[in-house]
């Protein structure tokens, strides 16, 4: 048997109800409450890649979190690292393919919203997707509004746990602004996304949140502020900052993705 057909088996036998994908150093979320039953590399998963950024570690592991049973994606990749939309999302659809019916999407992100500061974790209730290869459309929670473009599967429906991603992370849902990357914005675009209603900024997770929802599958998001976005403090923002911040945050959204896997599960 393949590595891949033994990590399928021990699905099988787990039964897992939801996935979660980790981003820029947020894998540490899952220590204390994730206890694997098998483990594989992304380059060991047909039509997966391995991700090159510091910070995903690029594995799939199937067990049980505080209880519930999960696939965990340890990393994931970008466009902005020379692959397809469809290999970005590729991850969603292997977890799909597995079974899962819920989908949490973690990430990395610059904060715009005033209130928002290093270290706090943002709820996702929407989306403005600006990314190369892609129609331009916004999302939000309630809002069925369109767009020019050919519509995506919205995601506004099935970002659900919001209630409970509020309470857990005792900050109200935002909108995450999405954009190819790989350089951080200019203040000047941090202050256009303000006035497009963005409350943080980053460089995934839109395009596999439409994914899911085009799959069927509950999404709920959560952006790790790992810095003010850019303009908005003083300092150079730097990778290795982000990761430092996002590894100080990983106890309280450990603790909140179980408020939401329990439910879910």
């Amino acid at each position: 048997m393949t590595a891949f057909s033994d990590f399928r088996a021990a699905v099988a036998a787990v039964a897992p109800t939801a996935a979660a994908v980790f981003g820029s150093g947020l894998s540490g979320a899952a220590d204390g409450h994730f206890a694997a039953v098998a483990t594989i590399a992304y380059a060991d998963v047909p039509g997966l890649v391995p991700p090159t950024v510091a910070g995903h570690g690029g594995r799939l592991a199937v067990g049980h979190w505080d209880g519930v049973p999960v696939v965990a994606c340890f990393g994931r990749v970008h466009f902005y690292e020379g692959h397809g939309w469809d290999r970005v999302t590729a991850l969603v659809r292997m977890v799909a393919e597995l079974g899962v019916k819920t989908l949490l999407l973690t990430n990395a992100a610059g904060g715009i919203r005033d209130d928002l500061n290093p270290g706090d974790l943002m709820p996702i209730r929407g989306h403005l997707k600006l990314l190369d290869g892609q129609a331009w459309r916004g999302f939000a929670v309630g809002d069925d509004s369109g767009r020019e473009g050919e519509a995506p599967a919205e995601p506004g429906n099935a970002w659900r746990h919001l209630v409970v991603l509020e309470a857990a992370t005792g900050n109200p849902a935002g909108v995450y602004a999405a954009l190819t990357g790989p350089c951080y914005e200019t203040p000047a675009e941090i202050r256009a996304l303000r006035v497009m209603g963005a409350d943080a900024v980053g460089m995934s997770t839109a395009v596999e949140a439409e994914t899911a929802a085009a799959l069927g599958l509950a999404v709920a998001g959560v952006s790790c502020v790992t810095n003010k976005a850019a303009g908005l403090a003083a300092g150079t923002l730097s990778h290795h900052d982000v990761e430092a911040v996002a590894k100080r945050a990983v106890g309280r959204l450990g603790d909140t993705l179980t408020a939401v896997l329990t439910r879910a599960g």
